[in-house]
């Protein structure tokens, strides 16, 4: 079970920000015993990894700031966010961390199913970011791009460093993000309705 929550909460982190759980789980994994990656994983610890995923971080977070460039960088991100997501489920899922002691054979039989589905809840929350900033972006001509960006990324560390560290809260942070994502729509579709009565 905390497998699964493991692997969700940094799937998720990956769809809003491909290199945060990555990194946080190489920087733990290198610096600490927080966790343990298994053997096909430990090459997310390796020192040259932690620098290009800083570096790729780093221009991460300076692109999704900017109107307009945020939007290429999602375009672009369609095919990396989801990969990270596969990745980091799939690390994270199968790796010994301080509420995982035995992670053994959740998906041992098949190798390729947790970086499935990882792609697909990294892929779903990549859409539903991608989906959101144009809005943000609209109704406050661009101001609002670096306020949620930077929530985004807070969101993503928050998510994994909470799927490591207390997996039993990624529950409350995916149902967060379910209400956010309902309240998000009928909101959309309220202002929708009020531009055709206007019109």
């Amino acid at each position: 079970m905390f497998e699964i929550l493991t692997g969700s909460g940094l799937a998720a982190s990956a769809g809003l920000n491909a290199y945060i759980p990555l990194l946080t789980m190489g920087l733990l994994a290198r610096y600490t015993d927080v966790i343990t990656l298994p053997a096909g994983w430990q090459w997310l610890g390796d020192g040259w990894v932690i620098a290009i995923l800083v570096v790729l971080l780093a221009v991460e977070v300076v692109a999704d700031k900017v109107p307009v460039v945020d939007h290429v960088n999602d375009v672009v991100q369609t095919v990396v966010r989801p990969t990270a997501g596969g990745l980091a489920f799939g690390a994270g899922s199968s790796s010994e961390t301080v509420t995982v002691s035995a992670p053994g054979h959740f998906f041992s039989s098949n190798d390729w199913v947790p970086v499935a589905v990882g792609v697909l809840i990294a892929f779903g929350v990549h859409l539903l970011k991608s989906a959101a900033r144009p809005v943000v972006n609209a109704t406050t001509a661009g101001v609002g791009a670096p306020v949620a960006s930077t929530a985004e990324d807070a969101a993503s560390v928050v998510m994994s460093v909470v799927a490591i560290l207390v997996p039993v809260l990624v529950l409350v942070l995916l149902v967060g993000l379910v209400v956010f994502v309902f309240w998000f729509l009928r909101r959309r579709a309220d202002r929708r309705r009020r531009r055709r009565v206007r019109s």
